[in-house]
C-alpha cells in the first residue's frame, strides 16, 4: 500500500496499525528501576526505539576519557542484564503494534542503541541525483550510494529539525480535520 490517509490511521501504510500510546504502553510495562524516568520512544512505519536515561555514575574519574568509558560499561552491562527482559517486552509490543522494537540507553555524554532495524527504501533517481551519490562515495564518505544516501538523508534531518517537526503538527492537523469531517466510506 502506499502512503496517505487511510481510515483514520494519519500518514501510516493502511496495514500498520496506529502506535499513538507506544509511549504510554512502554512506560507501563517497562520494570520499575530500569530507567530514572520515562523512556523517549520514537515510532516510524517499521520500528519503534525506546531509549532511557540510566542512573548517574556516583564515581570520580581522571578525566572525561575515563568517564566515557565507564558509561559505555555501565550502558553494556545494562543491556546484558536486561535481555531477556528486553526481548519479551520487544515480542509483545511486536505483536501489539507490528512493528519491530529497538531499545538504546542514555547515560552522561553517551547514547547507545541496540540492534536497530535497517530498512529498505527503494527510490528512482535521475543522474545528478546519482552523480551527488557517486561523489560522496568516490570521496570515501560514504561506501556505497546506499551508505550516501544514508548520510545526505541524516544531513537534512540535522538541519531541517525544526521544519520537519512543524511539517509533523500540520500533518497531525489534517489527520484531526479529517477525522471530525464526514464518514464518506
Amino acid at each position: 500500500m502506499g502512503r496517505g490517509w487511510r481510515g483514520g490511521r494519519g500518514w501510516q501504510q493502511a496495514e500498520v496499525p496506529p502506535a499513538d500510546d507506544a509511549a504510554a504502553w512502554f512506560g507501563g510495562r517497562l520494570p520499575d528501576g530500569w530507567f530514572t524516568g520515562a523512556p523517549e520512544v520514537t515510532v516510524d512505519r517499521e520500528e519503534i526505539i525506546v531509549v532511557g536515561e540510566l542512573p548517574a555514575l556516583t564515581e570520580e574519574y581522571p578525566d572525561d576519557a575515563a568517564r566515557a568509558a565507564a558509561e559505555e560499561g555501565r550502558i553494556s552491562r545494562y543491556r546484558e542484564e536486561t535481555r531477556d527482559e528486553r526481548i519479551e517486552i520487544a515480542r509483545q509490543a511486536e505483536h501489539r503494534y507490528q512493528r519491530k522494537v529497538a531499545w538504546g540507553a542514555r547515560l552522561g555524554g553517551t547514547t547507545a542503541l541496540f540492534t536497530t532495524h535497517s530498512a529498505p527504501v527503494m527510490t528512482r533517481l535521475r543522474q545528478p541525483e546519482r552523480l551527488v551519490l557517486d561523489t560522496l562515495v568516490d570521496a570515501g564518505v560514504a561506501r556505497s550510494r546506499s551508505d550516501a544516501l544514508a548520510w545526505a538523508v541524516r544531513l537534512v534531518g540535522q538541519h531541517a529539525d525544526s521544519w520537519l517537526a512543524e511539517l509533523r503538527e500540520a500533518m497531525t492537523k489534517v489527520d484531526d480535520l479529517r477525522s471530525k469531517g464526514p464518514d464518506l466510506g
